[in-house]
């Protein structure tokens, strides 16, 4: 039936999904929403709001990952420069801007005693060789006196030169250090030269059958004794009635390392040094929190907690690596300023300095922190640091046995 009125055309067919996705990108409230791994409550950030778990995994790429360690054990950031300037020259303003609050514009405590520790070892073991460049020199003399032959005396000046030789060849070796190891060949050529002499007029006295007078032997290095007999591993060892066979026999062996580290250490200084340094990082952690303990002690009517003379001793360890730091960087610098005069005299008194400086900071600290008269700050800063520095050295002597037995 013919009304007269034009119907409108039909819609056009809907566009596919496939079609509507290409040609109209899907808003940010119709993407498919991100859920926390964990509880599966909905993530808005790189943190779950519900339970706390990070967005970050350790599923992901090494750099990253690394990147995120470095930052955590060392959190070196623009902070750290911040930090190490106020620690150094500002004695104490770290501790108390802590203790009152503002924490966010420094490094912690306890990441910057961990970094300056770290530096202060790895610099002091780079500077152990440069300490006595004619180290080798006094070993040698030992090895030449006791040969007993003219034959034997050549032999050993001759491994000894050698290994001086190799050392004057080391590429970028200052001008004075290789005019001492200069003197050093030639004093132990001379000394080669005077035990032939001694070892000839012997030969000859006894051909003559004159009295001759022999060299006295080293003594043995005892540890101690066992039953009034010199303790030996095998002929007079330690027994502990409590111990069992194989913790008695295990003890005479770390015993018996020990005495065969003396042993090397008698004709190679160097090595007790390096073992004592391996284990000191491990002794002053120790010695540290002791030094709060100390601090505790003798602010007991300050009624501060534990943590607060923690915070102390933490600073107080952080500012002496610094120093150690500097005063490497001084003696640095004078090796390589050996023959101007007036730079090696400047760095002399800049050495000075910063040797004053560590025991002055470390009172003035004490002093604005715990904020007592200056009598009462001073004697105190000298009981505490006589205290302090019997634990030191019980810690290094036990530092020196570990290292006896660990090296």
């Amino acid at each position: 039936m013919n009304t007269g009125i034009e119907l409108p055309p039909p819609p056009p067919p809907a566009p596919s999904d496939e079609l509507a996705d290409a040609e109209f990108p899907r808003s940010a409230s119709d993407r498919p929403a991100r859920t926390c791994p964990n509880c599966g409550a909905p993530a808005h950030g790189p943190f779950c709001y519900a339970c706390g778990q990070s967005e970050k995994g350790m599923i992901r790429h090494l750099s990253e990952v690394m990147v995120d360690l470095a930052d955590i054990v060392f959190n070196v950031d623009s902070r750290i420069f911040r930090s190490l300037g106020d620690l150094y020259f500002r004695p104490g303003y770290l501790t108390t801007e802590y203790l009152a609050g503002r924490r966010a514009r420094y490094v912690t405590p306890f990441r910057l005693f961990f970094f300056l520790s770290i530096i202060a070892f790895f610099a002091i073991q780079a500077s152990l060789p440069k300490i006595d460049p004619n180290n080798i020199q006094f070993n040698t003399d030992d090895s030449i006196a006791e040969a007993k032959t003219p034959e034997e005396v050549n032999k050993r000046v001759e491994e000894a030169l050698a290994e001086l030789t190799v050392s004057k060849n080391v590429p970028g070796l200052p001008a004075k250090a290789q005019r001492k190891i200069d003197q050093s060949m030639q004093k132990i050529r001379d000394r080669g030269a005077s035990r032939i002499k001694i070892l000839e007029e012997r030969a000859a006295a006894k051909a003559s059958g004159a009295k001759v007078e022999e060299d006295q032997a080293d003594p043995e290095v005892t540890l101690f004794s066992v039953d009034g007999k010199p303790w030996d591993f095998k002929a007079n060892p330690v027994h502990v009635d409590w111990l069992s066979e194989g913790l008695n026999e295990k003890l005479n062996g770390t015993l018996e390392h020990m005495k065969e580290n003396i042993e090397h250490w008698k004709t190679d200084p160097g090595r007790l040094v390096a073992g004592w340094f391996s284990v000191l990082p491990q002794t002053l952690f120790v010695v540290m929190p002791l030094f709060a303990v100390l601090l505790k002690f003798f602010y007991l009517f300050k009624r501060r907690l534990y943590m607060e003379h923690l915070l102390v001793a933490l600073h107080s360890h952080a500012f002496i690596f610094l120093s150690v730091l500097v005063i490497l960087l001084i003696q640095f610098l004078r090796g390589l300023s050996a023959g101007i005069g007036w730079l090696e005299v400047l760095l002399g008194w800049l050495l000075a300095a910063a040797w004053t400086w560590l025991f002055v900071y470390l009172l003035l600290m004490q002093k604005r922190v715990y904020r007592q008269g200056w009598l009462m700050t001073i004697l105190k800063y000298c009981v505490i640091g006589w205290c302090y520095s019997i634990f030191l050295s019980l810690a290094l002597v036990a530092a020196g046995l570990i290292s006896l037995a660990l090296t």
